[in-house]
């Protein structure tokens, strides 16, 4: 058989529960990959291979007892570093979290090891998660497999990284303004950001979380294949009652016209010449699956990411600065430093206004998606930047998160949004944005099959190191 770490998940899943292969095997290749790659581009930084083939005997045994394994028997994944996993330290990329021992697992891990998953090892992220670049004082530099001189995104960049490369079947990553999208799009990879309340969530060694977080913040997967992502995000959404947020919401929702909104520029965005061609490709490739396509001018976008900038840095934002300070990472404090006019200070009264433009403007776009049950919008308004763009000057960090529109406002809407990846410029990823209303993950994943489908198979790629 064909190389397991070169495997699509799905097809991995059905050769351990149909016996042709043994989880272990699975695992055995998944840490091989992993020691042959991660060096050149440090996408893992905590794994332990006696665990991975622990948890890999562990569904060998249940296999052999004839037990019902579930949709992810053997699948290896990895888990982004800024989540509990018990015994393992979740450090979010800070120093002042590498003693922070986990002692329960977050919601999404027991989730996955129930389908059957086997947890490969820990990916990197920016400080605090407050990037679309990936480095960090405790764990350093993640690199791009397929171009070194592009951000692997953020902050789900190690977890972008490593899918890319064949570490792991599938990566988890988290999303409060693109950090699953982001890396998904940089990494020539797929992504999915579920609605908020889909999959559960919850950190037992950290304080809870605020508003931002607990209203926009998400799991959700990367992975090589839409029917990857399929299959991950039914074996993440499991009942968590630590989740107060979680909605037993179906996966599958009525039958709507295939009907889909072409969004070139969404509210003003400024859109380069190789993206608009990603999205008018895209659009073609629905077209002859039998989608029709409009190019319409979207609902309001830019003030729903003004309003999410100001929720997720603003609300107490003088604490975020002083740990920030404390850590000393010059990414997480240019960051804040360089919003703070547009963030503080956040008083009681702009909160109030937040959520209750919240309301008016979600109801505006599930009204706009009543009428288009899909959107096909740029993840980006340029292709992935150049490494560390945002910290070469003012001007450079204003053109990173003026680009990044399309990826802040989603979350505050509280919709799904899913990055396909569609080709390649040059060696530099590009694709598209699919978005759909609320709880209608399965609309975006069906219409990102169909623009799959119309493109180069994705494979893992054996990193570029120069």
């Amino acid at each position: 058989m064909e190389e397991l770490w070169r495997l699509s998940a799905t097809d991995v899943a059905a050769a351990v529960r149909s016996k042709k292969v043994s989880a272990r095997e699975v695992a055995t290749s998944a840490l091989a990959r992993l020691d042959a790659v991660n060096p050149a581009i440090n996408a893992v930084v905590d794994h332990r291979p006696e665990d991975v083939l622990a948890q890999a005997a562990s569904v060998d045994a249940a296999i052999a007892r004839n037990e019902p394994v579930g949709p992810l028997a053997g699948v290896t994944v990895t888990m982004k570093v800024n989540v509990d996993q018990e015994g393992y330290v979740n450090t979010n990329g800070l120093k002042t979290q590498r003693d922070l021992i986990a002692r329960s697992n977050t919601p999404v891990i027991d989730n996955l090891r129930k389908a059957g998953a086997v947890i490969l090892g820990r990916t990197n992220c920016p400080a605090f998660c407050y990037r679309w670049f990936t480095t960090n004082l405790l764990h350093g530099h993640t690199r791009n497999p397929r171009d070194p001189a592009i951000t692997p995104g953020g902050s789900s960049g190690g977890a972008g990284s490593a899918v890319a490369s064949g570490i792991g079947h599938i990566a988890h990553g988290t999303d409060i303004a693109g950090s699953i999208r982001y890396p998904a799009y940089a990494c020539g990879v797929h992504g999915l950001r579920p609605t908020a309340g889909r999959i559960p969530a919850f950190n037992a060694s950290l304080p809870e979380r605020t508003i931002a977080a607990q209203s926009s913040a998400v799991s959700g997967p990367l992975a090589r294949t839409i029917g990857d992502l399929r299959i991950a995000l039914a074996g993440m959404s499991g009942r968590d009652v630590r989740d107060t947020w979680w909605v037993p919401a179906p996966l599958e929702g009525p039958a709507v016209p295939k009907r889909a909104a072409l969004c070139l520029e969404p509210d003003g965005l400024e859109t380069v010449p190789e993206v608009k061609a990603a999205l008018a490709d895209a659009a073609r490739r629905l077209e002859r699956t039998g989608w029709t396509v409009e190019q319409v001018e979207s609902p309001p976008l830019r003030e729903a990411a003004d309003w999410q900038t100001k929720l997720w840095l603003g609300d107490n934002y003088e604490a975020q600065l002083a740990a920030a300070e404390r850590e000393g990472d010059p990414g997480a404090l240019a960051c804040l430093r360089g919003n703070k006019a547009k963030v503080f200070p956040f008083d009681a009264a702009a909160f109030s206004r937040a959520l209750t433009r919240r309301a008016t403007l979600t109801r505006e776009w599930l009204l706009f998606l009543e009428k288009y049950p899909v959107v096909l919008m740029p993840v980006s308004g340029e292709l992935p930047f150049p490494d560390q763009l945002d910290m070469r000057d003012e001007a450079s960090f204003a053109r990173v998160w003026r680009a990044q529109l399309p990826q802040i406002a989603i979350p505050f809407l509280q919709l799904p949004g899913l990055t396909v990846s569609t080709g390649l410029v040059g060696r530099v990823p590009v694709g598209v944005q699919i978005v759909a209303g609320r709880f209608r993950e399965d609309l975006c994943l069906a219409a990102g099959e169909a623009i799959e489908a119309g493109g180069p198979p994705s494979s893992p790629v054996d990193p570029v190191t120069s």
